[in-house]
């Protein structure tokens, strides 16, 4: 099936219209509601003179046709109507990370041409100090929030835009237009990854079923599949500026299925989070990793919650250990744990289901498409292949990097006539088919001629009870070439000699840190994944 965004989600609206498409606190909105609000944004702009200005079949993979819309917001429903108005209006809907401050946001607007920004008041200071600095920036929509700030001078107020702009329905899309994530940026500049619409739904958002891989063959099964669900609440605690958040909330509308919010829209929030999955019967909610596990399992602990309906746990875009997992079943003993692995470039390619005696971390069934290449990139491993390679994935791949050429060419490689897309994570393919993830090849750290995946160390390292999270990095070394470092947090008993001792149990003894450096607190992106420059530079002034 080859259908775009606005595509999907118009029949869907049309099959379930008064079902609840969206719960954030009290605000209710059903499938209608967003379907309404989307398209006067769309009409809005359209007016404004956003849209297509060159067809797909006139560009190189790197190149984009089309208007950008940056979404520079908090958790809530702008962003969704930002994503589905701007595919009506044949532009395209830019994730923009809410923390970024004046020349961070001046530096992605620019990377990416952005015509206009929606953006919550909360953030208009950062805005306002940027607003004239990007030559392509000529509208600006404010969402009000209870931060006080009034609206910027040139701004619309995004209610009243939606007000006076008719709900009309999009008058021409294609499954060719884009969808652009932009990654994280974490261990580098983020870099926006441009898919077609209908590859991406296929990828991530929806468009397959999650146990077979099969696509689904039309819209009229799409349809008719969400008026036939039971409803199953979807609960996300990710932020949907990232992947985490946004492909599962996608994936709950793909199915005719409710996407809940917590009312705490900028950060996790524990206590909150778990208090809406009782209110709402939550039937699968999202994590991102140990990061979010570890603050629920407190709270588990602190309050007692009756989330007898959450029936599934899914988690993405930072490992959790099977410590973290065994100790999350062990206080919600019904939940199936779904581990995801994949990436902004590559949609989801394997998962992995803990429940019980039967948990593991960093082992996947690979999706369809998944493969690793050997280390020289000549080929495709074979199960039992005794050698580390690159995860991979073919088929619905993205086309490019936004205006990148030469890394679109590096990260999408051409093997035997196929296209593949090579995101950077090391791993290797067991006897029985099943893929071990070793890591991301940039936390890889080479120490005197020995090579040490960052994520192995951390697991170790959080399998003990003292220490509350952990981030692995390497330092340079006149010895070494580059030691190894552990950037931690830990409770007020941890002692470094047992620790030391705790990681020889597991490590060998090269892959032990030459160095600890204790933080009060280890800083990691919203979504929950590990801030690795920020590490590099507390173990650099550690040294």
């Amino acid at each position: 099936m080859e259908a775009g965004l606005v595509d999907v989600f118009e029949v869907i609206a049309a099959a379930v219209p008064d079902r609840e498409a969206l719960v954030v606190g009290d605000r209710r909105l059903s499938f209608a509601d967003i379907r309404d609000r989307s398209r006067r944004l769309a009409t809005g702009l359209r007016a404004a003179g956003l849209g297509c200005h060159t067809e797909r079949a006139e560009l190189e993979p790197h190149q984009s046709g089309q208007s950008h819309v940056g979404l520079f917001l908090h958790n809530g429903p702008e962003f969704l109507e930002g994503l589905l108005g701007a595919a009506g209006a044949r532009a395209v809907g830019v994730n923009v990370n809410y923390r970024y401050v004046a020349d961070e946001l001046v530096a992605l607007l620019e990377d990416s041409s952005a015509e206009a920004l929606v953006f919550h008041a909360a953030l208009a200071p950062v805005v306002a100090d940027v607003a004239g600095r990007v030559a392509s920036l000529h509208l600006l929509l404010q969402v009000a929030d209870n931060s006080g700030n009034p609206l910027l001078d040139g701004a619309h107020d995004y209610e009243t835009f939606l007000a006076v702009h008719p709900p009309q329905p999009a008058p021409y899309t294609t499954p060719d237009d884009l969808y652009i994530a932009y990654t994280g940026g974490t261990t580098g500049l983020p870099r926006g990854v441009t898919w077609r619409q209908a590859d991406m739904y296929m990828a991530g958002l929806g468009g397959t079923d999650p146990a077979s891989g099969a696509e689904k063959p039309s819209l009229e099964a799409v349809a008719q599949a969400a008026a036939d669900e039971r409803i199953h609440p979807y609960l996300i605690s990710a932020p949907l500026m990232h992947a985490a958040g946004l492909w599962i909330a996608f994936l709950a509308w793909s199915s005719g299925n409710p996407v809940i919010l917590s009312p705490i829209t900028d950060r996790l929030d524990a206590a909150a989070l778990l208090a809406t999955a009782e209110r709402e019967h939550v039937a699968f909610t999202t994590l991102v990793g140990n990061a979010f596990a570890q603050p629920l399992i407190e709270e588990l602990d602190r309050h007692d919650y009756d989330l007898s309906a959450l029936r599934f746990l899914s988690t993405g875009g930072a490992a959790m250990t099977e410590a973290m997992k065994t100790a999350l079943l062990e206080r919600l003993p019904r939940v199936r744990i779904i581990d995801v692995v994949g990436a902004s470039e590559t949609g989801a390619q394997g998962r992995h289901v803990s429940s019980g005696d039967n948990v593991a971390s960093g082992r996947f069934e690979p999706g369809p498409g998944t493969g690793v290449l050997s280390d020289d990139r000549s080929h495709l491993l074979r199960a039992g292949d005794d050698e580390d390679g690159w995860l991979v994935r073919c088929g619905r791949i993205p086309l490019g990097y936004l205006g990148d050429p030469d890394k679109t060419a590096e990260t999408f490689p051409v093997v035997d006539g196929v296209r593949y897309v090579l995101p950077g994570d090391r791993a290797r393919i067991d006897r029985d088919g099943s893929i071990v993830l070793l890591g991301r090849d940039s936390a890889c750290i080479n120490t005197g001629g020995e090579k040490v995946w960052a994520e192995e160390v951390e697991d170790a390292l959080v399998s003990h009870p003292d220490v509350r999270d952990v981030i692995v990095v390497g330092r340079p070394s006149a010895r070494w070439g580059s030691e190894v470092v552990a950037v931690l947090a830990g409770s007020p008993g941890l002692h470094l000699d047992g620790l030391r001792d705790h990681l020889r149990a597991s490590l060998a003894g090269y892959k032990i840190p030459k160095a600890f450096i204790v933080v009060p607190e280890v800083v990691r992106g919203p979504n929950g994944k590990a801030d690795r420059r920020w590490a590099a530079e507390q173990a650099a002034a550690g040294a």
